[in-house]
C-alpha cells in the first residue's frame, strides 16, 4: 500500500512540466471568463495534491483491486445512463448539489489500470485467440456503455488506447495486420453510410459535424463551421507573439463571442490568439515532453503493468491534445474534447492528475531503484544468467553425466 520512496527517485521534470503547463491553463481559462479562474486555480491546486497521494500508493497494490475497479467502472457509466443530466441530446454528466461530474473522464484511467492488470496476467499468452477474445468482450462492455450516452469521440478514444496497450504488452504483427485489413474497407463503408441523410448509424448532429468537416463550403452546414473557422482566424490573427493575455481588441475571437465554449473546447484558439505562434508553439512543446517523459519511465518501469499503465496514460494525453488541437484548427470534425491540464474542467483534470500520480508511482519502482535497494542481489546471479552460453553447456554435461 503506502511505502517509502527516496525522495532522489522523484519525478519532478514530469512535475514541473505539468505545473508550468497547468499555471498556462489557469491564464488562458481567467482570459477567457474571468468567473471560471478561481475554479480553475482551485482544481489545479486539489489535482497536485491527489498527483502527489496516489503517487505514493504502490501501483501493484492497487492492481490487486483491479476487478473492483472494473466492476465500479461499470456501475458509474450505468450511472450515467439511468442517473445522468442530458444536455445537446446526450447524456454525460451526474449532477451531486452543485458538484457535477463527467464519468468517462475517470473511466479511462480505470480501465487503463484494468487492463495493466489482465495483460500482466496473461503475458505468456497475449496471442492467443482465447485470451484476445476475452480481452475484447471485457473492453466491448464499457465502451457500449459510452457509445450510449451518445459519447462517440470518447468512444473513438478508449478504443485507440486500449489498442496502444495491447501493442505495448507484445501483439503479434499479425493480428495489428489482420484489424488494419478488416478497418480500413470498414471505415471506408461507414463513411459511405454516413453521407448518406437517412442513415441510422450515428445521431444527426454526429452526422453534420462528419459532413460539415469534408465538406466546409457547404451553405447546408454552415452552422457547424462558423466555430472552426473563428478559431482559425483568431489562431492566426495572434501572429508571433499574440495580442496579450486579457487584451480589450474589438476584434477579439474571445473577447468578441465569436467562438462558443473557449474555455473548454476551444482553448487553444485562445492561446493563438493572445500568446501567438510562440505561446502555441510552447504548450504543445509541454504537451510532448509530458507524453515523453511517460513513456520514458514506462520504459524502465519494473514490469510490465508499469509499461502499460505509462504507455496508456501517454497514450490518453496524446489523443486528447491532438484532437482537441486538431479541431481548433480544422484539421478534424468538431468534438468537444478537453485540452489536458489547459481546458476548464475538474472532472478531466483530476482525472488526469490521478492518471500521473501513477506514473509517478512507477517511476519510483524502476529496476534501478529496486536493485539500489537490494545491491547484494547484484552479485548473487546464477552461472548461467552471468555465462548463458557456458552456463548451458554445463547442465547439458551434467545432464549428460547422469
Amino acid at each position: 500500500m503506502l511505502k517509502q520512496y527516496r525522495l532522489k527517485d522523484y519525478n519532478f521534470r514530469l512535475v514541473l512540466w505539468l505545473f508550468a503547463l497547468s499555471a498556462i491553463g489557469v491564464l488562458l481559462v481567467g482570459s477567457a471568463e474571468a468567473s471560471l479562474q478561481p475554479r480553475q486555480f482551485g482544481g489545479v491546486i486539489f489535482g497536485l495534491f491527489i498527483m502527489v497521494l496516489v503517487s505514493l500508493f504502490d501501483f501493484s497494490w492497487i492492481l490487486n483491486f483491479a476487478w473492483i475497479i472494473y466492476a465500479a467502472n461499470a456501475l458509474i457509466l450505468l450511472a450515467v445512463i439511468r442517473l445522468g443530466n442530458s444536455a445537446n441530446g446526450a447524456t454525460r454528466w451526474i449532477s451531486i448539489g452543485s458538484f457535477r461530474f463527467q464519468p468517462v473522464e475517470l473511466s479511462k484511467i480505470l480501465l487503463i489500470l484494468f487492463f495493466a492488470y489482465y495483460f500482466m496476467k496473461h503475458e505468456n499468452d497475449l496471442n492467443q485467440p482465447k485470451t484476445l477474445i476475452k480481452a475484447l468482450a471485457l473492453l466491448a462492455f464499457p465502451l457500449s456503455l459510452i457509445l450510449l450516452e451518445p459519447d462517440l469521440k470518447n468512444t473513438i478514444t478508449v478504443a485507440a488506447i486500449f489498442a496502444v496497450i495491447y501493442f505495448v504488452s507484445g501483439l503479434s504483427w499479425k493480428y495489428i495486420v489482420g484489424v488494419l485489413i478488416v478497418v480500413i474497407p470498414l471505415a471506408v463503408i461507414f463513411m459511405a453510410i454516413v453521407a448518406q441523410p437517412d442513415q441510422h448509424l450515428i445521431r444527426d448532429y454526429q452526422r453534420k459535424r462528419i459532413m460539415a468537416f469534408l465538406h466546409p463550403d457547404s451553405e447546408e452546414y454552415t452552422d457547424d463551421t462558423t466555430q472552426q473557422n473563428n478559431s482559425v482566424i483568431a489562431i492566426g490573427s495572434g501572429e508571433l507573439s499574440g495580442k496579450g493575455l486579457n487584451n480589450s481588441d474589438v476584434s477579439s475571437a474571445n473577447k468578441g463571442n465569436f467562438i462558443s465554449e473557449i474555455q473548454t473546447d476551444f482553448i487553444f484558439a485562445v492561446a493563438g490568439e493572445e500568446l501567438g505562434f510562440l505561446g502555441s508553439a510552447g504548450i504543445i512543446i509541454l504537451l510532448l515532453l509530458i507524453v515523453l517523459e511517460c513513456l520514458l519511465v514506462g520504459l524502465r518501469a519494473k514490469d510490465l503493468s508499469g509499461r502499460i499503465i505509462c504507455c496508456g496514460i501517454a497514450a490518453l494525453v496524446a489523443f486528447q491534445s491532438f484532437i482537441n488541437i486538431g479541431v481548433a484548427t480544422r484539421m478534424l470534425p468538431n468534438t468537444g474534447t478537453p485540452l489536458p491540464f489547459v481546458s476548464y474542467g475538474l472532472t478531466s483534470m483530476v482525472s488526469l492528475f490521478i492518471g500521473m500520480g501513477l506514473v509517478l508511482n512507477v517511476g519510483l519502482q524502476t529496476k534501478i531503484s529496486l536493485d539500489a535497494e537490494h545491491p547484494g542481489r547484484r552479485g548473487k546471479k546464477r552461472r548461467s544468467d552471468r555465462y548463458p552460453e557456458s552456463g548451458r553447456s554445463y547442465s547439458l554435461r551434467r545432464e549428460g553425466r547422469r
